[in-house]
């Protein structure tokens, strides 16, 4: 499970710890969860690619993990990656996130992608509503300098309005978990780097937010009215 060096001499994640984690996923999502998915031929077989998840709970990465149809690295925050939890999400080859920066994070998340691999990512970057009306800008770095398609992913059922971001959900609850087209994002010339940035970030934002909204409508599953985090900061 110890780190391999990428083809630009990144120190990457082994893909062995993927590979059997999935199935600790997939023990949540079909056993501990009842866990509806749609759209998994979206996501192509072959070659680098990054999944774009929104957030609303503490369980989306493990299950976006369990159903993805191809092995998967998430970036996590780092604050999880302590204790027998933490050891777990390295042995997983799962990837910790500082919030300061999180420079190191998309370094190695880049290399996993130059060995044609993929990356899971949660643009919004905390748990919250999960409608995606912000996204921080490390996906489409990862998707423009990896050379990635990009695939939005909606996460449903891990939060209900009036849960805490850390609440486990009961037993049984029915989860949706919908993988959207693929499509990729390219500098084009006479772009600057930035500009290009902006407009790669805005088109994963919005068709993240537009895929989460159309799953909400066609299953009946519905995001939460709440963010714990945003309000919990706004408290005088």
């Amino acid at each position: 499970m110890s780190p391999t060096a990428g083809p630009a001499g990144e120190r990457v994640p082994s893909p062995a710890g993927p590979a059997w984690s999935r199935w600790v996923g997939r023990f949540l999502a079909r056993v501990v969860w009842s866990t509806q998915v749609l759209g998994s031929e979206n996501v192509p077989t072959e070659g680098p690619v990054v999944l774009a998840a929104n957030h609303t709970g503490v369980v989306d990465g493990p299950i976006v993990l369990g159903v993805a149809p191809r092995p998967l690295h998430v970036l996590v925050k780092e604050e999880m990656f302590v204790g027998p939890v933490g050891w777990v999400l390295r042995a997983a080859g799962q990837i910790p996130v500082d919030r300061s920066g999180g420079r190191r994070a998309l370094a190695t998340g880049l290399g996993v992608l130059r060995r044609d691999g993929a990356v899971g990512v949660f643009p919004e970057g905390n748990r919250g509503r999960g409608d995606a009306t912000s996204a921080r800008a490390g996906v489409a770095w990862l998707a423009l300098n990896g050379k990635a398609r990009v695939v939005p992913v909606a996460v449903l059922g891990t939060r209900r309005t009036g849960e805490g971001v850390n609440r486990i959900p009961g037993l049984r609850r029915r989860l949706v978990v919908r993988f959207g087209e693929p499509f990729a994002v390219e500098r084009a010339p006479g772009v600057s780097g930035k500009q290009a940035l902006e407009d790669a970030n805005e088109r994963i934002r919005t068709a993240l937010a537009d895929l989460v909204a159309d799953t909400v409508a066609t299953t009946g599953v519905a995001l939460p009215t709440d963010d714990p985090n945003r309000e919990r900061r706004a408290a005088p």
